[in-house]
């Protein structure tokens, strides 16, 4: 009986050691050389990193079994995995961002480029086709060239009034031109003034350049204003920080692998999903908003072309204003005699004598290139997961899944904040908000407002967008008797500034580009919009 267990006790003890040869990790600590070597690697001092596995009792944020990552090792790799993420997205972010900007100009250049044109076929032509009526009213066409860029630019004015003053003071200086035997005071061109709508001096011009180019330069301005409005959401939206919660869990699915000594083991697909979701809940909830802008700037793209589009009528102000000279040359017999009717005889005194139009036609690539940028925030994490993570190949039973390796079973999460109630990696409160993602939110709401109140041609109020949109974006456009009404003519030198300047341009660059700018030759429509299929590359996490 001795003898058979003293044989019991010898074959146990011959297993330990079998055991113990093959490396089972119950009876030896494995070695954490490969760990050191990739914390080395990330610019850590070797000297925290253990020989060998420790128990794992410190751990914070990773399991609790042996592990070669000491306290500081962790924290060490919580804070590099935070601002890993971080760079991650603001990678992706300045791709799109960048894109919108470079639009944005590209946009911005054509336009200006276009009324340049315009300004300068008008000075090249007018002086022989209508002599002194032009060569002395000069700054009158010239302010109303820097008034139409100044309201472009988002200038707190109404292009319908300021078009209607122009017309205005366009009919007294040429009346008088035209008749200058006659002493004209004031109370005489007040009368006049007044009976101007009656007898349509111009003829059909004002009221076709009116309705055209309110239209035209409506669209134009709230389709670049929608670009900058977009631009800037990316950018305050990457500048939003990671939470603490998200920061843990980020940590756990990056880093957590090397402390338990499995580096090799790459995080399951499904559990980089649900961490990300977690993580970006509050900027999923842009998406809505977001489609709708683009969904708004879509649209108004159909403005651009056709006998009624952006380009055809910014590119042919001049040729409206000849034929208004034209019209009030051909009528000018009519018109005295009518004045006079209504107005009376003036006194005697002694002074007095249509250029081709150029359209071109452009279209834009725009639609498809906007709407391939629609699902930017809702596909950010899977974006992330897929090309800045070292996402697990190999089969679902093989890859880390935030404990271990081996299958990730949770079912990923829906996308936005309320659908992270339930998220097993991130633990989110939904009932507190990033406000400053609400206030990005607010302002494409407001923008998306404008778009739809431009593509219908209602003059719209740019005020800044950190106002609240009270009223001024409205999708049925502003009243007439609020829309800029009451705002008082100014002169150049004391014009309204702009209350929502182009993004990237000072109101200083855009007085200058008014002053200047006409002697820059025009160019064709570039193919311009966004190319904007997402290049979301970046140096990977591994």
């Amino acid at each position: 009986m001795e003898l058979r267990a003293r044989g019991w006790w010898l074959l146990c003890a011959a297993a330990a050691l079998v055991a113990c040869a093959r490396g089972d990790p119950a009876s030896k600590s494995r070695s954490c050389s490969e760990v050191r070597q990739i914390y080395g690697a990330k610019g850590f001092s070797l000297s925290d990193v253990p020989q060998a596995e420790i128990s794992g009792e410190h751990l914070r944020i990773c399991p609790q079994g042996y592990t070669c990552c000491t306290s500081e090792m962790e924290e060490n790799l919580a804070n590099r995995s935070r601002a890993e993420l971080e760079t991650a997205l603001r990678d992706s972010s300045r791709v799109l961002q960048a894109m919108l900007a470079t639009q944005l100009r590209s946009f911005d250049d054509h336009f200006q480029h276009l009324l340049n044109d315009s300004e300068r076929t008008l000075q090249g032509t007018f002086p022989g086709a209508f002599g002194e009526l032009y060569t002395q009213n000069t700054k009158a066409f010239r302010d109303l060239y820097a008034e139409l860029r100044l309201y472009y630019r988002g200038a707190n004015l109404h292009l319908e009034e300021t078009l209607a003053e122009f017309w205005a003071r366009l009919l007294e200086r040429l009346f008088k031109q035209l008749h200058p035997q006659l002493l004209l005071p004031d109370d005489y061109l007040d009368c006049l003034g007044k009976q101007a709508e009656a007898l349509r001096p111009f003829g059909e011009a004002p009221r076709e350049l009116r309705l055209r180019a309110t239209r035209a330069f409506v669209a134009a301005r709230s389709f670049v204003q929608g670009l900058g409005v977009a631009s800037d959401v990316v950018r305050k939206v990457a500048q939003v920080p990671l939470g603490p919660e998200c920061s843990r869990a980020v940590m756990k699915l990056v880093y957590c692998a090397h402390c338990l000594g499995v580096p090799g083991a790459r995080p399951c697909p499904d559990y980089c999903r649900n961490v990300l979701k977690g993580c970006l809940a509050n900027q999923a909830d842009l998406d809505a908003e977001w489609r709708n802008l683009l969904d708004s700037m879509v649209l108004i793209t159909d403005k651009f072309w056709g006998t009624s589009g952006v380009e055809s009528v910014i590119g042919s102000v001049h040729t409206w204003l000849a034929e208004a000279i034209n019209a009030l040359q051909d009528n000018r017999d009519t018109l005295t005699a009518k004045v006079i009717q209504g107005c009376g005889n003036p006194k005697v005194n002694p002074q007095g004598s249509g250029p081709e139009e150029k359209r071109r036609r452009g279209k834009l690539g725009a639609k498809a290139q906007l709407r391939d940028v629609q699902d930017f925030w809702i596909s950010l994490p899977g974006t992330l997961c897929s090309e800045k993570m070292a996402l697990s190949t190999a089969s679902d039973d093989r890859c880390w899944n935030g404990m271990a390796r081996g299958r990730y079973l949770p079912e990923v999460m829906g996308d936005g904040l309320a659908n992270q109630i339930n998220n097993p990696e991130v633990e989110v409160d939904i009932t507190k908000p990033d406000m400053t993602i609400r206030q990005q939110i607010m302002q494409l709401k407001i923008m998306t407002n404008r778009l739809r109140s431009a593509y219908n041609g209602n003059d719209v109020d740019f005020q800044d967008a950190s106002d609240d949109g009270s009223g001024s974006g409205s999708g049925d456009g502003c009243p007439d008797d609020r829309c800029g009404r009451g705002a008082s003519r100014k002169s150049s030198s004391s014009r309204t500034p702009l209350t929502h300047a182009l993004p990237g341009l000072s109101e200083q660059e855009g007085q200058k580009t008014s002053a200047a700018s006409c002697l820059q030759p025009p160019t064709f429509l570039l193919p311009f919009l966004l190319s904007l299929a997402l290049t979301v590359a970046g140096p990977r996490w591994r």
